[in-house]
C-alpha cells in the first residue's frame, strides 16, 4: 500500500504525463517540463504521431485553437464561454478582449510574475489561501485583478518551500519573459498589475480570431 508521499509522487507523475501528451497533441508547451519533452519528441502522441495527417476541416481548425486557449489557461469550457460572452459585449475586438481578460486572472498573474511555476501550482497556492490582493486573502483562481492592485504572498506563508524557490528566482528562467504590464519584486514575492494587458504582449500561442469564429458559428 502506498503512503501519502508515494501517492503524491504518483499523482504528480501522472499529471506530468497527461500535460505532456496534451502539449504534443496541441503543439504547444503547457508546462516547463512539457517544453523539454517537446524538444525531444515534437510530434503528436500515439503510434501514428510521426505520420502526415490529412488536412483538417475549418471546424476542426477552430476547435483546436479554442482547445489551445483553454489548455494554456487551464480553464473549463463553461468558464471560457462566459469569458467569451463578456468579451463580445465589451468595446473593441472580441478576440483581443478575451485574451486580455484571461490574462488578468489571479492564477495567470502568479505564473507571469514567476511566483508560481505552472497554472496548476498557482491554483493550489490560491485555493490554500496563501495569496493576497491588496492585503486581502483571495481563494478564487478566477479572481480578476484590476490595474493598480498588488498581488503578494501572505507573510506567514513566505517561508514555505515553493515560495522560497520563487523568491530566489527559481522559476524565472523557465517561464516567458516578464510582460510590460506587470511590475514584479520577486524577492518580495509580489507583483502589481500596472495596466490592462494588450494582446500582442501576452505570451499565449493562439489565433484568437479562430476562437471567435468557433463560438460565432455555434
Amino acid at each position: 500500500m502506498l503512503d501519502l508521499s508515494e501517492k503524491d509522487t504518483v499523482s504528480t507523475k501522472s499529471r506530468t504525463r497527461s500535460k505532456t501528451r496534451l502539449s504534443r497533441a496541441l503543439g504547444i508547451a503547457l508546462t516547463p517540463k512539457a517544453a523539454k519533452y517537446l524538444e525531444k519528441r515534437p510530434y503528436a502522441p500515439g503510434e501514428h504521431g510521426r505520420t502526415k495527417r490529412k488536412q483538417d476541416s475549418d471546424y476542426a481548425v477552430r476547435l483546436r485553437e479554442k482547445q489551445r486557449l483553454r489548455a494554456q489557461y487551464g480553464i473549463r469550457e463553461a468558464q471560457l464561454k462566459i469569458q467569451f460572452e463578456e468579451a463580445r459585449r465589451a468595446a473593441g475586438l472580441t478576440g483581443e478582449n478575451l485574451v486580455e481578460q484571461l490574462e488578468m486572472r489571479l492564477d495567470a498573474i502568479l505564473v507571469r510574475s514567476a511566483i508560481a511555476r505552472t497554472t496548476a501550482q498557482a491554483r493550489q497556492l490560491i485555493v490554500h489561501r496563501h495569496i493576497l490582493v491588496d492585503g486581502q486573502r483571495v481563494d478564487r483562481p478566477s479572481f480578476r485583478v484590476k490595474p493598480g492592485q498588488l498581488v503578494h504572498v501572505h507573510e506567514k506563508s513566505e517561508g514555505l518551500e515553493p515560495f522560497q524557490v520563487a523568491a530566489a528566482g527559481g522559476h524565472v528562467d523557465l517561464l516567458p519573459k516578464l510582460p510590460p504590464y506587470l511590475e514584479v519584486e520577486i524577492d518580495k514575492l509580489q507583483a502589481r498589475l500596472i495596466r490592462r494587458p494588450k494582446r500582442v504582449e501576452v505570451p499565449v500561442t493562439c489565433e484568437v480570431q479562430l476562437v471567435v469564429e468557433y463560438y460565432a458559428a455555434r
